[in-house]
């Protein structure tokens, strides 16, 4: 592996991309570099609460700019504490652009995962310029357009899952009763979904997810009252239901089928689960999954067909859904894509990460008695015995509980030398 790095994952307040936020975050500690988020979550609360104050739309869209201006803030505040070699932000955290603007004056390298529809969701085109790097799910002509406006590191990064989270589950009767039918979609009522799932009616079909509201057809088969489902309840639906269906978004509802480019997280994460889906066809997943890994349909015609045939069928399922999961264990974690984006990184910021003054090898400095002590506090820690004073001292800080007497030594002496130094 290269050098430890350190990174800040700067995660949005709420939607999709958070738990895509979090699964980078635990594949950039399991790859072995020091990791810190931003829990920008914890400011949602407060930033709801602006619109209950009854004021003007102007006055709260003011109130509103100037709180994502103050959790800007507390990222940079963040940045000065951990003085990170990189700031990996998901679509939507809350950096503004004088924060990214203050980051670049002070060399600290930048990246942005842009994991939404760029058609879409457009607010891009105010940020991307600022980003050091901008990785993003969809190919031309994005690329393109990103180069236009003068950003030269644009990297197409695909979803993927985290192995460890999406995966196979022994479940009892009672979580496949409650979990489980024959026919299942998992995720939010879009124009084109809400009109094509009135065609599913006939079979045990379930649908799972927040935004449904309003619609009396499909009310009957909506469950737990259209509450948004956690990614851990979302895995129990995966792998109990026979047919998972992966309807990609899109607000026009004259074309239920869209065609789209980009895939989906949800693509990755039930092959992960070794689940069975019938995905719409985009034009990017060849690149990720072969035809006997993935049974897609462009009509709904063939979907009503395929449903048919694969209920009928578990063995076929099983085979289907057994060589996906392969394909992501081997291409398709989360892992890999960090690594990729790294590398990328690498290469196109020569010179990075900057070399930090790196302190003598800590074990072969210490008297005798102490370093039984602080040889178990590495292996605690996860860390090597080269490792540097800085980064122990931000491994320590990152603890959570009651600090140890070697701890708050730890802690001390980093403050007592950043006294001295000053």
């Amino acid at each position: 592996m290269s050098e430890k790095l350190r990174i800040l994952v700067v995660l949005p307040m709420y939607g999709g991309s958070l738990p895509v936020g979090r699964y980078c975050a635990s594949a950039l500690s399991r790859l072995g570099h020091l990791v810190e988020s931003f829990e920008a979550p914890a400011f949602h609360g407060a930033y709801t609460a602006l619109k209950d104050l009854r004021v003007s739309g102007e006055r709260l869209e003011q109130l509103e700019n100037g709180y994502l201006q103050l959790v800007s803030q507390a990222v940079l505040a963040k940045v000065d504490s951990f003085e990170p070699d990189l700031v990996l932000a998901l679509a939507q955290a809350p950096m503004s652009r004088a924060a990214l603007r203050r980051l670049r004056k002070d060399g600290v390298a930048t990246a942005m995962w842009f994991v939404e529809d760029y058609r879409l969701f457009t607010y891009w085109q105010a940020y991307a310029h600022f980003y050091d790097f901008f990785a993003v799910i969809q190919k031309e002509p994005f690329l393109s357009q990103l180069a236009a406006m003068d950003q030269p590191n644009a990297l197409y990064l695909p979803l993927a899952a985290d192995p460890d989270f999406h995966k196979p589950l022994e479940l009892t009767p009672v979580e496949r009763r409650k979990w489980g039918s024959d026919v299942s979609f998992m995720g939010a009522g879009y124009p084109n979904r809400r009109v094509a799932f009135r065609q599913l009616l006939r079979h045990d079909f379930k649908i799972w997810g927040s935004d449904w509201e309003g619609d009396p057809v499909l009310a009957p088969y909506l469950q737990l009252g259209g509450l948004r489902i956690e990614p851990a309840d979302c895995v129990r639906i995966f792998n109990a239901t026979r047919i998972n269906l992966n309807l990609h978004s899109s607000v026009d509802p004259s074309r239920l089928v869209s065609g789209g480019d980009f895939v989906n997280p949800r693509t990755f994460e039930l092959a992960a689960c070794g689940a069975f889906q019938l995905t719409d066809q985009r034009t990017l997943l060849p690149e990720s999954f072969g035809p006997d890994e993935m049974s897609t349909f462009g009509s709904m015609d063939e979907l009503l067909a395929l449903i048919d045939h694969f209920l009928a069928r578990p063995e076929e399922r099983e085979t289907v859904a057994a060589r996906a999961r392969q394909r992501v264990l081997q291409e398709h974690t989360y892992e890999r894509r960090m690594e990729t984006l790294l590398d990328f990184v690498r290469a196109r910021r020569p010179g990075w990460p900057v070399a930090r003054q790196r302190d003598l090898e800590l074990l072969a400095e210490l008297p005798d008695d102490l370093r039984g002590d602080v040889r178990a506090l590495l292996d605690r820690l996860g860390l090597g015995a080269n490792v540097g004073f800085d980064d122990l001292v931000q491994a320590v800080r990152r603890q959570q509980g009651e600090l140890s007497g070697l701890d708050a030594a730890i802690l001390f002496l980093d403050e007592w030398r950043k006294q001295y130094r000053k």
